[in-house]
Formats: structure tokens, sequence, C-alpha cells
């Protein structure tokens, strides 16, 4: 068994809210088994698909898929801040892979990652400037979004890549499911909001501090019942992770973004690194799904889900 799956919801709330003490301790839980499964499969390489929050990627060139041969963190939210872990050789190599598949995708020697993509790693390993990285952002906030089933040939070429590799591959997913944090839409922006979605690299502290204190705020009305945000959907959240369960991954091209944004929210498309991260998977063979956890967390603004998986 050379390649293995985490996928998990993240939040930037995690350290900021305070949900009842047993949902707080469920969720330590899980990732306490993501953890230990980590640790039992021990991985010579990560490929993390993750999105991002307009932190490293802006409107002025906004990829649907980018491979980094070089990163590092954003920092916000307290998150991973500086140089990460990338083995620029392989990743190279895997961008040529992939296009050579017809999948075109952009490549970054400078890729900025935010606590998106970093938190399942900071969560399981701790320090990113050891443990190897492919950070491989996805598209999940900036519409317009690719269909689904682009989604699912990326990761599909992506796992092509890595099946018979004679390293232990752990390929990661982070994010969803259903939510609808305050993220700004570009379609109902301000001047001034626009301007912060098509350039906001690198703003002062007091900016990110501001940003993120309403963030803060959103979640702490919204565990309250008093936040204007759509509600979690706990049902759409199982009916998609039934989809990963299945191994089925063609099923995922039934989802259509604007019936997302309806029923699940605007930052349900996260769960397009989960649909790469189980394409890529499948990729390398039938695979099982060896555990779930799922909750609806209003202090997370998160119908939040950790699951793992193995090759059969």
């Amino acid at each position: 068994m050379n390649q293995a799956l985490v996928c998990m919801s993240h939040s930037p709330l995690l350290e900021h809210t305070n949900p009842p003490a047993e949902v707080k301790a469920a969720v330590e839980a899980s990732f306490d088994q993501v953890r230990q499964f980590a640790r039992d499969f021990n991985p010579d390489l990560v490929v993390n698909f993750g999105p991002d929050h307009y932190n490293g990627f802006f409107y002025d060139l906004m990829p649907p898929f980018c491979i980094g041969y070089e990163a590092l963190g954003t920092g916000d939210y307290n998150s991973w801040d500086g140089p990460i872990n990338v083995p620029t050789q392989i990743a190279e190599d895997l961008a040529r892979f992939v296009i050579d598949r017809d999948i075109d995708t952009a490549i970054s020697r400078r890729m900025e990652v935010d606590h998106g993509a970093v938190q399942p790693m900071e969560t399981i390993f701790g320090d990113l400037s050891t443990q190897p990285v492919i950070p491989i952002f996805v598209n999940s906030v900036a519409p317009p979004f690719s269909r689904m089933r682009r989604i699912r040939k990326f990761g599909q070429a992506v796992g092509e890549y890595f099946r018979n590799s004679d390293k232990k591959v752990l390929f990661i997913g982070s994010g969803g499911l259903s939510h609808d944090p305050p993220v700004p839409q570009i379609a109902t922006a301000t001047p001034e909001q626009r301007a912060f979605l098509t350039n906001g690299r690198r703003p002062t502290p007091e900016a990110r501090a501001a940003r993120e204190a309403r963030t803060i705020a959103t979640a702490e009305a919204f565990a309250r019942g008093e936040a204007d945000i759509m509600e979690l959907n706990p049902d759409w959240d199982r009916a998609f992770l039934e989809v990963c369960k299945s191994g089925r991954v063609e099923d995922f091209d039934a989802y259509q973004a604007d019936e997302m944004n309806r029923v699940a929210g605007h930052s349900s498309h996260e769960v397009r690194t989960w649909v790469a991260a189980y394409s890529a998977l499948r990729a390398c063979g039938e695979y099982e799904v060896t555990y779930e956890f799922y909750k609806p967390i209003k202090e997370y603004i998160a119908g939040f889900g950790v699951t793992t998986a193995v090759i059969k």
C-alpha cells in the first residue's frame, strides 16, 4: 500500500471560538485519529490539495489549479508563516505529467498558501519545514469555477503520476463541507472589496487583524442564531460523504456550482479539494474509507468532516 488519503474540513476559528466542550473534544478526537493514521502510514511525501481565501491567489490572475514548485505559508490566523519543504524536482515532473495528459495547470515557483491549505498539515505533522509536501491549489472560492468533472480528471492525472511510485504518498484534501463564511463575492463587492479581491497581497497587520476579527465575530453571531449567512446543510454534507465512501468518483461530476451555492453555501466549493484527492487515490486503485467523522459546528461555520482512506 503506497497511497493513502486524509480529507478534512478546516476552520480558522478552531483557536478563536468556543463550541461546547463535548464538540471540541469530538473534533480533537478525530484529529487524534488522523495523526495516528498518518504515523502508521508514515508517508515519504504528502500531496496537499488546498484552497485559498484571497491570501495567496487573487483575481489579478486566478487559475483553476496550480502546482507549487516552491511555497511558503502566509501566516493568516496564526497559521504556518514561512517556507514549506517542497521537493521541487518531483513537483516539476508532476506538472509536466499532468499537462501531457491534456490537463492544463498553472505552476508557481513562489506559491503562497494560507490556513486552508496548511491547517491539516499542521494538525497532523506540526512542523511544515520538515515533511516533504507538494502543495496544489484548487480554486474553491473565486467564481467562475471549473466543472466538477474537470476537477476529477485533474485529481486522476495527479494520482496516475504516483500510481507506480516507490514512495509512500499521502493525498490530503482540505476544506468544506457546507459553509458560507463572510467572504466577499466579486459580483456584489464594493469598490474597496473589489480592489482587495483583485490584489490584496501582504496586507498590513492592522488590515489582517480587522479581517480576521470580522470572521470571528460572524462565527460567534452565527452560533447565537444572529448572523446573516446561510445555515449549514447536514443532509448535503452526508450525501457528499456517501459519494466519497462509495468509490464511484465519477458521481462527483453531477455537482453543479450554482446548486452548491444555493443549498450548501458559497464556500462549499472547497469540497473540490476532496474531489481531487479522492480521484487521485482512486487512480491508484480501489479504496476503502477507514474512518469518518462528521458534525455540523456553527462555531466553526462548517459542516465539519474528517475521513481517512487506503487502497484495498
